[in-house]
């Protein structure tokens, strides 16, 4: 059964413990009828027919979503399903399917904490556009001007890094370090830890030459705001990007812990391929790129800011001219699919995605439908199916926005890395899209 909710955000800080935020917040959850009663209210003003590529939620889309999002569980396997669609100024709709924790049956909710994975990378490359605006960063100065130590750095620009153009190698497909995150998932790493990872390895082809999916340049991207802002990247992002769009239940951790209600999620990701709840594994491998936590609200909050670069108070989270750079993407090397700085735009779907052991995420925006997307799923457990917020997100487009369907060829799948010998998945394709920080292997 999927189950309903309605939720209002105080924005009081209470503070910060290891990097995660604590805050005042208010719930308030109502029945299901009371919410199904909503549902129909807000989509009963949308009078006129939803023109062609705009999401039409009313209650017979509603059910038709709740059907095939449950039978696409049922065939995948998949324990948890978040799923919100908001229409400005129209409908809404906002499910959560399944379980939330195996061990003691506790149902999915929509208001509980998740891991984005790569949709940290959004956050990450906005620190870094706050800092162009403010003059202190150029987009087009090589990485050596502001770190050192990074191999061809003179020739390397900050652009090429946020657009995935730098050639470095992506640390997550050494074997070596792959075996030792699988033997011991709770082990910290050091950002200078997984640059040596990647460094020792050649540059796969000269920057700019091509577009490869890589975490070591959000990892470097995430150290040059540090040293530009003299702050760690979890406070600089805290006070100079969350606080300002609003986002009370976001953080960047410093540790494994999960902020209370969260989502478990489970994954095959181990030396035997047991299925195992890798909630506390530790993400530091990920930082920068993928390590953050949010909740689908606060992504629905979050998609159209970084989207059209406006705070939900109407001010400017970037300059125009920033944000006109952020979204003019780049050919990755498949169809519809293409990346600018941080961000990512799939058949018309701008925003990004994020796998990590246990979690999968989608968080996007369709401009000319005016509609935002979310999806969460606790598990990573793809199987025959591939990536299962994809599966979600193709099963959820392929209704309300058909024009726009969330589909993409097993090799380009967003979250695409190469994958241990014992999984059907290609064993390299170096200029696959990747959205999400991944399954580390």
């Amino acid at each position: 059964m999927a189950r309903y909710r309605t939720r209002t955000k105080a924005g009081t800080k209470a503070g910060t413990r290891t990097g995660t935020r604590t805050r005042t917040r208010t719930r308030t959850t109502t029945a299901l009828a009371a919410a199904s009663l909503l549902l129909t209210a807000l989509c009963a003003g949308q009078a006129p027919a939803a023109p062609p590529g705009r999401a039409g939620i009313d209650p017979a889309t509603a059910e038709k979503l709740d059907d095939a999002i449950t039978a696409t569980m049922r065939e995948a396997g998949i324990p948890g399903v978040g799923v919100g669609l908001w229409v400005d100024g129209g409908g809404s709709y906002e499910r959560a399917f399944g379980t939330a924790d195996k061990t003691a049956g506790t149902p999915m909710k929509t208001e509980l904490f998740t891991r984005i994975g790569s949709v940290t990378k959004t956050f990450t490359v906005t620190g870094v556009l706050r800092l162009v605006d403010e003059g202190k960063v150029r987009l087009d100065a090589p990485i050596s001007t502001y770190l050192a130590g990074v191999p061809g750095g003179d020739r390397i620009t900050v652009r090429q890094l946020a657009e995935m153009r730098s050639g470095l190698y992506d640390y997550t497909q050494d074997k070596t370090w792959l075996a030792a995150y699988k033997a011991d998932p709770h082990r910290s790493w050091t950002p200078k830890q997984l640059l040596d990872i990647a460094f020792a390895h050649p540059a796969r082809f000269a920057p700019g030459a091509r577009w490869m999916y890589s975490n070591t340049n959000t990892v470097l991207l995430g150290l040059l705001v540090e040293k530009v802002s003299g702050q760690p990247l979890h406070t600089y992002l805290d006070e100079h990007v969350l606080e300002p769009a609003g986002l009370d239940d976001t953080s960047l951790p410093t540790g494994s812990a999960m902020p209370s209600p969260y989502a478990h999620g489970y994954t095959n990701f181990t030396p035997d391929g047991t299925t195992v709840d890798a909630s506390t594994w530790n993400p530091s491998w990920a930082w920068a790129a993928g390590a953050m936590i949010s909740t689908m609200d606060d992504l629905h909050t979050w998609v159209p800011t970084l989207v059209n670069g406006r705070l939900p108070d109407g001010d400017r989270l970037l300059e125009p001219g920033t944000q006109a750079q952020r979204l003019r993407t780049v050919p990755t090397g498949y169809p519809d699919v293409r990346y600018g700085l941080g961000i990512a735009d799939i058949d018309g779907w701008i925003g990004h995605n994020g796998e990590l052991p246990g979690y999968e995420t989608i968080a996007v925006r369709l401009p000319q439908a005016r509609t935002t997307m979310v999806i969460v799923v606790n598990s990573d457990i793809d199987g025959k199916f591939g990536n299962l917020s994809s599966l979600i997100g193709n099963t959820v487009t392929k209704i309300v926005t058909p024009e726009h369907v969330w589909s993409l060829p097993a090799q380009a799948q967003p979250n695409a890395v190469p994958e241990p010998p014992a999984r059907s998945a290609p064993a390299s394709v170096p200029a696959a899209p990747s959205g999400g920080a991944g399954r580390p292997g």
